[in-house]
């Protein structure tokens, strides 16, 4: 069985994020998303893995390199997808690189808890022609939906006006050769996109086996900045401590703490579940739960939780805690002298302004 890792897409609603790094490489607990998947992947003995990819293909290939980082026999394949025109294009897009192997499709910005190697056992044991992954939730209107009937697949609708369901499709599917064939029959949607919930409708409308799995444990689509804070919450909660910079007499580290080598804390409050990158200087801060701060970075005078800082940024002297945010590479925050109280006024003709 082979992985295919979709990783294209603009990651609009990251931005201005997004502007200067892919989307699936911003990092959760210190890791790029995409690293999840493949992960996930190899864990359940896929090691023929290809990666759709666009526009960043230079930092997704800079990021994955060949695959072996991931396991000596593990060998990464780059798909070009010229334009984002929809799942179904993109499996048509890996067609030549999967032949007529089965295979499990993972959305490069999806995390599982649970990974897919139960799925892949139950695809090889049961043989069908498609497997999706379902899971309730509050607002159906915003996934792909899946319809039920007799615990088998009945229908599925892309993102519906009014969803006759709260089934979602995970971001994780298992197909052999016949989605192929169900891709090249479908039109464009709406959207000008080729849907995968159009394909596998078609595999249910012509006597095709489609199994559904529901989900147990979480699944997050990091889409969005909530998403991905709460993501980075939800790994961190299975910590496991280690400290291997350097903690003075005067610094306090409790909870499930990973300080990596180089890290230099002075006379601050690291309370867990975080994880602080390597070379990374906390001096007279706090540090509180579900925090991730990449290496390099620099924390001085300031309180900061329920947050994900970039590599070699700056936090400086902010006076007040900063709290669920997502702050990019390089970044520079500092609390800047007061100034003198002072107007300045540019007004066009016959204005008027009151002041008190």
């Amino acid at each position: 069985m082979k992985g295919l890792i979709l990783s294209g897409g603009k990651g609009t609603r990251l931005r201005p994020l997004t502007f200067t790094q892919s989307k699936q490489l911003v990092p959760v607990a210190n890791k790029p998303v995409l690293f999840y998947g493949i992960e996930a992947l190899v864990e359940a003995g896929i090691r023929d893995i290809g990666i759709i990819v666009g526009d960043t293909r230079e930092e997704i290939q800079g990021a994955v390199g060949d695959g072996s980082r991931f396991g000596p026999e593990v060998r990464v394949t780059y798909i070009d997808q010229p334009e984002p025109l929809g799942l179904a294009h993109a499996v048509l897009t890996a067609e030549p690189f999967l032949g007529r192997e089965p295979f499990v499709m993972y959305l490069g910005d999806n995390i599982l808890k649970s990974g897919v190697s139960s799925l892949v056992e139950e695809f090889v044991r049961r043989k069908p022609n498609a497997l999706i992954l379902l899971t309730e939730v509050p607002n159906p209107r915003m996934f792909g939906v899946a319809e039920l009937s007799g615990g088998r697949v009945v229908r599925l609708v892309e993102k519906p006006k009014e969803p006759k369901s709260n089934l979602a499709l995970v971001g994780v599917y298992l197909f052999d050769h016949n989605i192929f064939r169900a891709a090249k029959a479908i039109k464009p949607s709406w959207r000008n996109e080729l849907e995968i919930t159009d394909a596998i409708q078609y595999l249910v409308e012509n006597g095709f086996e489609v199994q559904p799995h529901l989900v147990t444990g979480w699944w997050k689509d990091t889409g969005k900045i909530e998403d991905i804070l709460e993501a980075n919450r939800l790994i961190l909660e299975s910590l496991e401590g280690r400290v291997e910079g350097d903690v003075d007499a005067d610094s306090r580290v409790s909870g499930a703490v990973v300080l990596e080598r180089g890290v230099v804390v002075r006379s601050s409050t690291i309370r867990g579940p975080a994880i602080i990158g390597r070379d990374t200087e906390i001096v007279e801060s706090y540090i509180g739960p579900f925090t991730a701060i990449q290496s390099g970075c620099r924390i001085v005078r300031t309180e900061i939780e329920h947050s994900i800082v970039l590599e070699g940024s700056e936090i400086l002297d902010i006076g007040s805690r900063v709290d669920e945010s997502l702050i990019g590479r390089g970044v520079r925050i500092y609390k800047c002298p007061p100034k003198p109280s002072v107007y300045r006024f540019v007004v066009g003709d016959k204005g008027e302004i009151g002041i008190k």
